[in-house]
């Protein structure tokens, strides 16, 4: 009884130093955000301005953030805590970086037709926070994949992340593409329901991105490739996962007449397309797991 109670014990203090090491991890991703957001008042935007725009962009990045650092706990598992704890502030920094790096390259090729910037702060613009925001949980999702079964390769796990933000940059152009109206002119327009759309469509993707990432395989190339197929499947399952939102979850309506063609956008008719993507997302993925 006495060793079940001492064992019980270790495991609870070695919980505990664990969960104190992913709260510094989270603090530091957060100082990091306001380091490269200065000219932000953060406490301003959300109390102050009620800015709702922010407020999702800023979430969505916690979110991410919580979500790309979790990872660390999956690799393969070292005997020693203290090199585990090592191991992890290590790893924990290097998401840290690619989630700030990964959300930078987003806003400028994903949201290159107008500053992000001046959408949220100035314009108070929720369709782009909620963009933003998917955008941040998008890349957690990729980085939480990435790192997961990588970890004893660093030229692996940036190999892994570069096609990764390949195939997130492609998914804006595809979306785009299925879509019979621009979604850049509509999210400058402040049109949150393009907004929740497209946040739907990339959280999807990156959802696959992940899984095709933590395939085992037996070189990172090999990883690569299964990521690389796991994304096609994706890109061909939003056009379908429109038409099913369009045909059979919506069927006395149009999508696009509801989300752009009516004086106040459809925001609900937007939540069930972006459903359709990320609940796609998940069926492919437990159809291969």
């Amino acid at each position: 009884m006495q060793f079940n109670f001492l064992a019980t014990l270790d495991g609870l203090i070695t919980a505990l130093i664990y969960l104190l090491v992913s709260f510094a991890l989270f603090l530091i991703g957060k100082k990091v955000y306001q380091l490269i957001h200065k000219k932000i008042d953060i406490d301003h935007e959300l109390v102050e301005k009620d800015n709702l725009a922010f407020s999702f962009a800023n979430v969505g990045y916690y979110a991410g953030l919580i979500i790309a650092i979790s990872s660390v706990y999956e690799g393969d598992g070292i005997s020693h805590i203290v090199d585990n704890i090592i191991d992890i502030l290590t790893y924990g920094m290097l998401t840290i970086v690619l989630l700030n790096i990964s959300m930078f390259i987003s806003d400028k090729v994903i949201l290159r037709k107008f500053s992000v910037e001046k959408e949220i702060i100035e314009d108070q613009n929720v369709g782009t926070g909620v963009i933003e925001g998917a955008i941040c949980i998008a890349n957690g999702l990729i980085i939480h994949g990435v790192l997961t079964e990588n970890q004893d390769s660093f030229i692996g796990i940036l190999a892994m992340w570069a096609i990764a933000q390949g195939a997130l940059m492609l998914v804006g152009v595809i979306y785009n593409a299925i879509t019979p109206y621009d979604i850049h002119e509509h999210i400058e327009k402040d049109n949150v329901a393009v907004g929740v759309g497209f946040a739907g469509a990339l959280i999807a993707i990156a959802n696959l991105i992940r899984f095709g990432a933590q395939i085992e395989a037996d070189s990172w190339i090999m990883v690569g490739e299964n990521l690389l197929l796991e994304t096609g499947i994706g890109l061909l399952m939003l056009p379908l996962a429109r038409l099913l939102a369009d045909k059979i979850l919506l069927p006395k309506r149009n999508l696009t007449d509801e989300i752009v063609n009516q004086e106040k956008p459809n925001v609900g008719a937007a939540v069930i397309e972006a459903f359709s993507y990320i609940g796609g997302s998940m069926l492919i993925c437990m159809s291969f797991s």
